[in-house]
């Protein structure tokens, strides 16, 4: 039996079916249930055989059936190449910090530039004083109006303009402040100051938050 081709040795042909084979390899284990030596031929016999069509099934010379177990795991040791994703690296990010933050195309950020930049240089270079809450007014509502052309929500562009306005204030003259105490000079009056910083953030969020 031992000088048998592994087909031979279960009595199939080489066109056998799994199921073919599978049959003629039960019945000869039953057939020698006494004989462990014979029993062990005919498992090596079978695992040949499966092993051979693996073979022939990774050559794509036949289909294997999904359900059908081979002796060993076979590795496939081609390694897929690693991509990466980068569109999905890029929603990385927070929902809420995406739909927060904006990117204003080169005509938004030009007009918006004018606009602040023209109220940038008359509180700077005016003399009369009286008029820098007019300014830094008009520039709250040229906030509200960028910010409520893209987000459609009026109650968010209030409170983006209102934060907007007020953390200016609040951060322009504590850095007003700290200069002025150091003995150094700002460059400007401090309500000019003021005015230059809290219209700077304004054109930040008005371009960039929606």
């Amino acid at each position: 039996m031992s000088d048998l081709s592994p087909y031979d040795t279960l009595g199939v042909t080489e066109s056998a079916s799994f199921e073919e084979i599978q049959i003629a390899k039960e019945n000869l284990l039953k057939e020698n249930e006494g004989d462990s030596q014979i029993r062990e031929r005919i498992e090596i016999a079978y695992d040949a055989i499966i092993m051979d069509r693996l073979r022939l099934r990774q050559e794509g010379k036949i289909k294997v059936p999904e359900q059908i177990r081979f002796p060993e795991k076979v590795v496939d040791t081609k390694k897929s190449p690693i991509s990466f994703n980068y569109s999905n690296s890029k929603d990385k990010s927070p929902r809420w910090l995406s739909d927060f933050i904006d990117q204003p195309s080169i005509q938004e950020l030009s007009i918006s530039g004018v606009i602040f930049l023209t109220l940038i240089l008359l509180s700077v270079f005016s003399q009369d004083f009286a008029i820098l809450p007019l300014l830094l007014t008009f520039g709250v509502g040229t906030t509200f109006f960028f910010v409520f052309r893209k987000s459609k929500s009026f109650w968010r562009a209030v409170g983006v303009s209102f934060f907007a306005f007020i953390l200016g204030l609040s951060g322009s003259t504590l850095v007003a402040t700290l200069v002025t105490n150091a003995g150094l000079n700002l460059g400007f009056t401090e309500d000019q100051f003021v005015c230059l910083f809290t219209f700077s953030l304004m054109w930040l969020a008005a371009n960039f938050t929606r």
